[in-house]
């Protein structure tokens, strides 16, 4: 198998997030022990941003940071788990919100595939960037 980062270089719909994550620093984090779950935005998620967003988040590391350890929660979670769970903390820790009336929402962002399961955790692609309230 591969890692979370591996994977989705794999897949390659996530060159923003990857390139997101080699500009914070986090990708070793994404590469290692784990096991983590990654709300991943796919780079069509990133393309509804207002332009200029991705830009301005790579010159501001350290809200870039934030924004992306939002998307990350400690554990592998997978979708059996996530459609049982109202909230689940992130490793940013602030939290996020799960509806799975129908389809599988976190926040306000559809899970479009789920279950991309790594040595160190497991991805669940979203169509949506995540924002943290503060």
């Amino acid at each position: 198998m591969s890692t979370i980062v591996q994977n989705a270089e794999k897949a390659g719909t996530f060159k923003t997030l990857l390139a997101a994550l080699k500009a914070a620093g986090l990708d070793p984090t994404l590469e290692g022990k784990g096991p983590f779950t990654v709300f991943a935005p796919n780079d069509a998620a990133f393309d509804k941003l207002p332009k200029g967003t991705v830009d301005s988040l790579l010159a501001d590391i350290p809200k870039l940071k934030k924004i992306l350890t939002y998307h990350v929660v400690a554990g592998d979670v997978r979708s059996a788990d996530v459609r049982k769970l109202h909230n689940v903390k992130t490793v940013e820790g602030g939290e996020l919100h799960i509806h799975a009336n129908g389809g599988v929402k976190i926040n306000d962002a559809n899970v479009i595939g789920a279950d991309v399961v790594s040595d160190n955790g497991v991805i669940h692609v979203i169509d949506t960037v995540l924002m943290p309230k503060n």
